[in-house]
């Protein structure tokens, strides 16, 4: 067997085909590209029990992953995070049956390490040297300290609102980081121009096409961890909408291969309200969004206001029969509080807008009785500091501890 499947990339937009052994970016037609393999082959020669024994990372999915070579592997032990339980909080919102996907306990501390890890590889694998991208915090961490470990120079744009950690990680991996007094468009702009005067590789978010490959692992891994039994719904924090196009494609993959059955989840893309084009474009169905204009949202890693890839969201929502939600920031600073004191899981604000999302479509009756719902949390609480406002009391040596 081969250690990947990857055959090429074609374009779900003009169905243009491009090798896969070349540095690509975005298609000519100026979407992004997409990594095909041979599923008919590989249907063939691999079976779930061929998991068996392997490393609890994400690459114990490489025949679905892009990179050629295992000597090209850039890792920090990425993957396979838990999916746990979340029985308290479902029986307050009436879900019996609500898992949550904990992405906070990655490297680098967010869902980007999924996508850093292999993005950075099949860079690694095609001579990339340096990089660059525009990002709100957590994907700019992540890409520079894999690109730091695979020993390849990091340029980064960042909005000055950015959470002050991911600037540090940024720094500290010895990145050319620079801040903008605006959003991750107004940096997009930057890095766009920097990638033609120096011809650096843009590993902005689906400018190049393997970042989506890392992503897709978290549907790979929600497929094992429920014995190829897949869950009734599935929601994803959406800004980019890598993550969420990447689940989708993962199961999609998945059904080829005859490892899971046809009836995928429901996805449900999960927005704030201060920043909605794809719950917008959803509501009106319209297959593409438009720049939403002044965005801003607590959950600073959705705060995206036209992304690249909004086809592909809006594609995996329609045909999977999901619907898109827009949540207040207040709605979902409150959700974190009680997810962290029903839980005691400190998620991050975007993964909290996920479980407020939940707590909504049951209201609603759009999840019903019985169904099973898995909430992705995208990040550890402890990168947004600034979200918790603590009020204690200061005391005295000689004071007795104030009780609730």
């Amino acid at each position: 067997m081969s250690f990947s499947y990857l055959t090429h990339l074609h374009c779900p937009k003009c169905l243009q085909t491009y090798p896969s052994d070349k540095i690509q970016q975005l298609c000519e037609c100026g979407s992004p590209l997409l990594a095909d393999y041979d599923l008919e082959s590989l249907k063939r020669q691999w079976k779930p029990s061929d998991l068996a024994g392997r490393p609890n990372d994400l690459w114990r999915y490489h025949e679905l992953l892009p990179v050629s070579s295992p000597e090209h592997i850039v890792s920090l032990g990425e993957g396979m995070t838990p999916l746990l339980p979340m029985d308290r909080i479902g029986l307050d919102m009436g879900i019996e049956r609500l898992w949550m996907k904990d992405e906070g306990i990655i490297p680098t501390g967010s869902f980007k390490a999924r996508g850093a890890a292999v993005g950075v590889s099949k860079a690694k694998e095609l001579g990339v040297q340096e990089l660059a991208m525009p990002t709100n915090g957590n994907a700019g961490a992540a890409w520079s300290l894999y690109a730091a470990r695979a020993g390849m120079r990091a340029s980064i744009v960042m909005p000055v609102g950015a959470p002050l950690i991911t600037r540090n990680e940024c720094a500290i991996s010895g990145a050319n980081l620079n801040l903008v007094n605006g959003l991750i468009s107004d940096a997009g702009k930057m890095v766009g121009q920097a990638v033609n005067e120096h011809r650096l590789f843009d590993a902005s978010t689906l400018k190049e096409p393997y970042r989506i490959e890392g992503k897709k692992t978290m549907g790979l891994e929600i497929a094992e961890q429920m014995g190829w039994e897949l869950p009734d719904v599935i929601l994803y924090p959406t800004g980019g909408g890598v993550g969420l196009i990447g689940i989708y494609k993962a199961l999609h993959e998945l059904a080829v291969l005859g490892w899971i059955p046809d009836r995928l989840p429901r996805l449900v893309a999960v927005q704030a309200e201060g920043c909605a084009p794809i719950v917008k474009a959803w509501e009106e169905g319209k297959p593409e969004s438009q720049f939403w204009p002044d965005s801003s949202t607590a959950a600073f890693g959705i705060n995206v206001p036209k992304a690249l890839g909004d086809f592909l969201v809006l594609e995996a929502v329609y045909k999977t029969n999901g619907c898109a939600v827009s949540i207040t920031d207040a709605e979902l600073l409150r959700e974190q509080g009680t997810i962290a004191r029903l839980e005691g899981a400190f998620v991050c604000p975007e993964g909290a807008a996920t479980f407020s999302a939940a707590r909504k479509l049951r209201e609603s009756g759009w999840i019903k009785d019985g169904e099973t719902v898995v909430a992705l949390n995208t990040g550890s609480g402890i990168k947004y500091p600034e979200t918790v406002q603590v009020e204690a009391p200061v005391l005295q040596p000689q004071d007795r501890m104030v009780r609730l």
